[in-house]
């Protein structure tokens, strides 16, 4: 599995200033009481951290657009996790035709580890959960026709040790890159989800060489795997990350209610210098399907992050979801700019008070629009061609999520200063538009 191929420096700047930044967020995570990066580190091969690659840049290669899927985690955490769980997933998204639209990733998260390691130092499933073993599991989920993928940490620990009092003592990879790598080709999986669970208080380690060394170890492999990455954007991953994973989480944990959306939306804004494909801003997993979300506050959850070129990883039970988030998520118009094979993240050009102008260049030229009120009041939200930074027109507009074409804005020898989108927005909300000439 090759991660490192070298990528225009053309496309969003990927490249500037990554090099610089990287050194000044390394030096800041060897500093503060907590952290003892700087003189423990993980007894195995250093591993390289160089930003001046960055994976995938051929359209045919692996996570050239965003990864969609299912992962177990915001479904049922950790206690509620076994083998049948897994196996509903992978059935319910071939049945509602998920598969068809791109969603191909089964994700196990943490708890499906015995306790403690085998003799020979390798992880084990628990038994009670998995009683048919992962290679099992993964065979059937492949026999689906979808992709197998399972969660690991880098450092002694995983987060439901440390945060759901789940029995084990070593269950990170730390000191057992190796050989957890090769347990993953074993198994037959297809994407990995490495979890930093505070592995610098905890072992001492630099999230950079941490990851790295596992990045290594899956290009040893010559499997496929996409990998996966959360530090929670801690120590600024979009400034390092590529040229070591295929995505990297950017917030903290997203909880099912408006307030943390509208807060990791926010936090997203100048991101779209970093991401392309094969690398990308991972603004955490979708909670659609679960908690209390409005109707508009789920459409304004999956389309923001398909504007953001964010991967779509379903995180609820499919068959206990209304008919209206089950149509949300198989969206094939918002789909599509989510999977947009330029991979140009979009970036807001308008805040006033909680009205929100965002827009992202699309392959062939078409722009998507994104007119979000995170406000708790109806909003008129108003954007020009200019603002797009668009030609003059005539541009044909499309309703992404009523599925319908508008009248054409801006016509011939119209200024773009007077070319003019205006909508009433509801509040929690978003109007989503594609214009094409």
């Amino acid at each position: 599995m090759t991660l490192r191929r070298k990528l225009p420096i053309t496309r969003h700047q990927l490249l500037a200033g990554i090099a610089s930044a990287s050194l000044l967020v390394v030096a800041s995570c060897g500093s503060g009481s907590k952290s003892t990066s700087s003189t423990t580190k993980a007894p195995s091969t250093p591993a390289s951290t160089s930003s001046t690659t960055v994976p995938v840049a051929s359209m045919d290669e692996l996570a050239a657009t965003p990864p969609m899927g299912w992962n177990s985690w915001n479904q049922v955490r950790c206690y509620d996790l076994n083998e049948d769980v897994v196996k509903s997933a992978a059935d319910a998204i071939v049945r509602h035709g998920l598969d068809k639209l791109g969603y191909s990733y089964v994700v196990v998260d943490d708890c499906w580890q015995e306790p403690e390691r085998a003799e020979d130092g390798s992880l084990q499933p628990n038994k009670e959960r998995f009683p048919s073993g992962l290679k099992s599991l993964a065979d059937y989920v492949h026999d689906k026709g979808l992709k197998f993928g399972l969660y690991l940490s880098p450092g002694s620990e995983t987060c439901a040790m440390q945060w759901d009092e789940y029995p084990g003592t070593g269950l990170g990879s730390f000191g057992h890159e190796r050989q957890d790598a090769e347990m993953l080709r074993d198994i037959g999986v297809d994407y990995l989800k490495y979890d930093w669970c505070a592995a610098d208080e905890t072992d001492g380690l630099v999230p950079q060489e941490a990851f790295a060394h596992m990045r290594d170890e899956l290009e040893r492999l010559e499997r496929p795997i996409v990998y996966s990455i959360s530090e929670y954007g801690k120590h600024q991953p979009w400034t390092w990350a590529p040229g070591i994973a295929h995505m990297w989480r950017t917030t903290s944990d997203i909880a099912p209610s408006w307030g943390s959306i509208s807060h990791i939306i926010n936090s997203q804004a100048e991101h779209y210098k970093y991401s392309g494909p094969g690398a990308w801003n991972d603004p955490d997993m979708l909670q659609v399907g679960n908690g209390e979300l409005t109707d508009d506050e789920v459409r304004a959850h999956i389309g923001m992050w398909a504007m953001l070129a964010a991967p779509l990883m379903i995180g609820t039970d499919l068959d206990k979801v209304s008919p209206s988030v089950l149509e949300a998520l198989s969206n094939p118009d918002v789909i599509a700019v989510d999977q947009d094979p330029l991979g140009q993240q979009a970036r807001r050009v308008s805040l006033d008070n909680g009205a929100q102008v965002w827009v992202r260049e699309l392959e062939g030229g078409d722009l998507a629009v994104a007119l979000l009120n995170s406000t708790d009041a109806e909003t008129k939200i108003a954007t020009t061609l200019e603002e797009l930074d668009a030609e003059s027109g005539p541009w044909k507009i499309r309703d992404l999520w009523t599925q319908s074409d508008e009248e054409p804005i801006g016509a011939e020898m119209t200024e773009p200063s007077d070319s003019v989108i205006s909508r009433k927005v509801p509040p929690h909300a978003m109007v989503m538009l594609r214009l094409s000439r």
